[in-house]
């Protein structure tokens, strides 16, 4: 009687086991509403994805990552009213459980150290969204880093295989701005108005003038004369091009 006993209990063991495991929570963070809407798209594929918060500048970024706790944050570096990595800055000192992953157009190695030295696990360049996202999900969901398109298991190796080559290949001082800080600058110097750059890029003036507002305090200038003449002794922008 026993042994029949221990048979019976035996199925609920697989069913157990096979019981379906909670989805991969996920905040997405980019101001282009194109690229959120084709993140999201390749998200919600996967049934064990889901969006669960967008946000479209630094400061909702947090506000959502803060408030709805995600597993994977997917943080745009160049975010207005608050840089990716200010804002990846802020969420490691509140929120530190939060795989974040970085999204970017392009970026500098030294940005690359300072992400991963701030918290984050894994960088996505946007030209290989489509190739890359669902690989460097599931390597920092299981505690490995996503760097140079590839996975990394020892964070310290890689970290100290960056510093060589950012040693190796001096780069441009840029104060700090991000690209597209840079962009604008070199839209000051040859003379264009903010209507003129909010066209350009395709933002809002109100975009233009946050950004202007971040490079004044990061080059310590007051006007726009002030930014040109800095800009061009400093070597900010190419004069040749």
């Amino acid at each position: 009687m026993a042994i029949a006993a221990k048979k019976s209990e035996s199925p609920l063991k697989p069913e157990r086991a096979e019981r379906a495991l909670p989805p991969i929570r996920i905040v997405v963070a980019d101001d282009h509403p194109v690229v959120r809407f084709g993140v999201k798209n390749m998200l919600q594929s996967e049934a064990s994805c889901e969006v669960v918060g967008e946000a479209e500048d630094g400061d909702i970024a947090i506000q959502q990552t803060l408030e709805l706790e995600p597993d994977i944050l997917l943080l745009d570096l160049q975010m207005p009213r608050l840089p990716g990595l200010e804002a990846l800055r802020a969420i490691m000192a509140k929120s530190p459980r939060v795989k974040i992953i970085l999204l970017t157009s392009t970026i500098s190695t030294q940005q690359v150290i300072e992400a991963l030295q701030l918290g984050a696990r894994g960088i996505v360049l946007k030209d290989a969204v489509a190739e890359d996202l669902g690989e460097s999900l599931r390597a920092v969901l299981s505690g490995d880093y996503w760097i140079g398109g590839q996975r990394v298991a020892n964070l310290l190796t890689a970290l100290s295989e960056l510093m060589a080559k950012a040693a190796a290949v001096p780069e441009k001082k840029t104060y700090g701005l991000t690209p597209r800080e840079l962009e604008v600058v070199t839209c000051i110097v040859e003379g264009c108005s903010n209507k003129d750059i909010a066209k350009q890029f395709t933002i809002s003036e109100e975009t233009v003038k946050r950004h202007l507002s971040n490079i004044f305090d990061k080059t310590g200038v007051g006007t726009r004369l002030e930014l040109a003449l800095f800009a061009i002794s400093h070597k900010l922008v190419d004069l040749d091009a």
